[in-house]
């Protein structure tokens, strides 16, 4: 993809966090659970790390040991059918990493190390609730470098069978507008737009589950997925009505949980995102697509970090505070 080492960007105005600091866990924290497809119990431990560290997934052995550890990036995906798979050439490290992924995102969390011993992160209620709870429970601690993100300067589209997604630039931050339109009278066409921030995806996104259709359960079991689903974790729709006894938590939960989806996705640029990415009609495969067309096209985005707030000198306003300075070579290639 090329290396921009020497090439200086012009600063990028945001309302993002003055001097933003990158951040890691206080504490760790752990989460049981059972994986969606496979139905296999696994427990997912997140632990504090270093600066530039990034998200890093380590498969734990029955002793203990470190049997495999990969950083979450777009080209750690194996796999997008059902769920975004994590792994590299020696095969598939975890799946269904999308909701963990987004909870960290979401709230701001820059590194951290994620312990699994399965083969697929626990589905937990469908949402990214737990993983918001374990994360306020840990609490976060600000690092010493700043924060680094990717900024989108000019549009990526992939488009494919009357679906696209794209990403485009955007001077407030990370934004996702997302459409859905189902052939189900209890979904239709729904959209949502929102720029994504820790309080807005608390409030907003972390709840909406994920959901399926009951014609379509058979077929998934038997190419040996959907094997964990139930209505402890799943939003099931029959073709008149949401079996869960619970009902709905949105009147549009479900392209809010496409919303979420996009957010856990696209969280494998490495970096947090200033960009709007819309999506109609996609989902994981999209998300990878578009994530994957931005990250090869050197001309379409830049590394930058978030600058110390300026000192306040007698005779002189405060300047520069809040902007965004260049940084030199991308991590992601």
């Amino acid at each position: 993809m090329g290396d921009p080492r020497g090439s200086l960007a012009e600063p990028a105005e945001t309302r993002l966090m003055k001097g933003a600091k990158q951040t890691t866990l206080r504490d760790q924290v752990a989460l049981s659970g059972v994986g969606v497809h496979s139905g296999a119990p696994v427990t997912l431990t997140m632990h504090p790390a270093d600066d530039d560290a990034g998200i890093v997934f380590q498969r734990m052995a029955p002793d203990g040991s470190i049997e495999r550890e990969i950083r979450a990036d777009v080209r750690a995906v194996t796999a997008t059918e059902f769920a975004t798979v994590l792994g590299d050439a020696s095969g598939p490290l975890c799946s269904t990493a999308e909701h963990l992924l987004a909870a960290l995102r979401g709230l701001h969390v820059d590194n951290a190390i994620i312990e699994i011993d399965g083969p697929e992160v626990p589905i937990m209620d469908g949402s990214a609730a737990a993983f918001v709870d374990a994360i306020d429970q840990a609490g976060l601690t600000a690092r010493a470098l700043p924060r680094r993100y990717i900024e989108v300067i000019k549009p990526v589209r992939v488009a494919k069978d009357g679906a696209f997604g794209e990403l485009r630039p955007y001077s407030h931050g990370f934004r996702v507008e997302a459409e859905i339109e189902f052939d189900h009278p209890l979904i239709g066409k729904q959209a949502l737009a929102l720029d994504i921030e820790p309080a807005t995806f608390r409030r907003e996104i972390a709840r909406a589950r994920t959901f399926g259709f009951m014609r379509d359960v058979a077929k998934l079991w038997s190419a040996g997925y959907a094997l964990g689903a139930s209505f402890e974790n799943t939003l099931v729709i029959s073709e008149d009505r949401v079996l869960n006894p619970e009902g709905l938590r949105f009147a549009d939960e479900f392209v809010r949980h496409k919303v979420l989806d996009a957010v856990g996705d696209l969280a494998l640029a490495g970096q947090p995102l200033l960009a709007a990415y819309r999506t109609v009609c996609g989902g994981h495969k999209l998300n990878h697509a578009v994530l994957s067309a931005l990250m090869a096209d050197r001309s379409a985005w830049r590394l930058v970090e978030a600058a110390e707030p300026a000192r306040r000198k007698r005779g002189y306003a405060d300047m520069g505070a809040g902007m965004m300075l260049p940084a030199y070579g991308p991590e992601v290639s």
